[in-house]
């Protein structure tokens, strides 16, 4: 294989995950970052093939998200979050904090870049509503990786995979088992010595 035929399908797959993310609705500064496309290539694309063509595609503008509160601010919202957590967590991506910081373009990057794509859109097959937009994804597996702010951990009450903070010890339960202890009344507790 030719040099210049390896350097085609690098860019092939750059564009291609550029347009991805352009579907996603991510900010011009997320697919930079990824792809290594400069700001005045990614807006063209999106002219291009995207704006004007009836698609509800919007294109965000501004800072990312940077809020370690919004994965954790209500039940529905931790319940996404443990599952993206979940799906990050099955590709591999909370163990490749390297590669996701690759200049953008490379092979590694790209490739990190398409795992995280596939995570998000099984997100979104599963979740329709998709509370979690495709930024406070990204933003929320480079705080998994980080492990500073947040980290994956065990529910107490299940052993299910849940987003937990990671400056305060873990004492609430997945938002499954909160609910079961809704339904359910609480039982009370049998007396020394006595059986049920």
């Amino acid at each position: 294989m030719r040099v210049t035929d390896d350097r085609y399908s690098r860019d092939r797959q750059r564009f291609d995950l550029a347009m991805r993310m352009i579907h996603h609705e991510a900010r011009t500064r997320t697919i930079r970052v990824w792809t290594g496309l400069s700001d005045d290539r990614i807006r063209k694309l999106y002219r291009s093939y995207v704006d004007g063509r009836g698609s509800p595609v919007k294109r965000h503008r501004g800072k990312s998200p940077t809020q370690t509160a919004y994965y954790l601010r209500n039940p529905e919202t931790r319940q996404h979050s443990a599952a993206l957590a979940g799906l990050f967590a099955s590709l591999g991506l909370l163990h490749e904090a390297a590669e996701s910081r690759q200049p953008g373009g490379t092979l590694a990057a790209l490739k990190w870049g398409e795992l995280f794509c596939q995570s998000y859109e099984t997100y979104l097959a599963l979740y329709r509503s998709g509370r979690i937009s495709f930024e406070h994804a990204s933003h929320l597996l480079h705080l998994l990786q980080r492990r500073a702010e947040l980290k994956t951990g065990p529910c107490p009450g299940c052993q299910g995979l849940m987003v937990v903070d990671a400056l305060r010890p873990v004492d609430a339960v997945c938002t499954w088992c909160e609910a079961e202890a809704r339904v359910r009344p609480a039982r009370v507790r049998p007396a020394a010595g006595r059986v049920e």
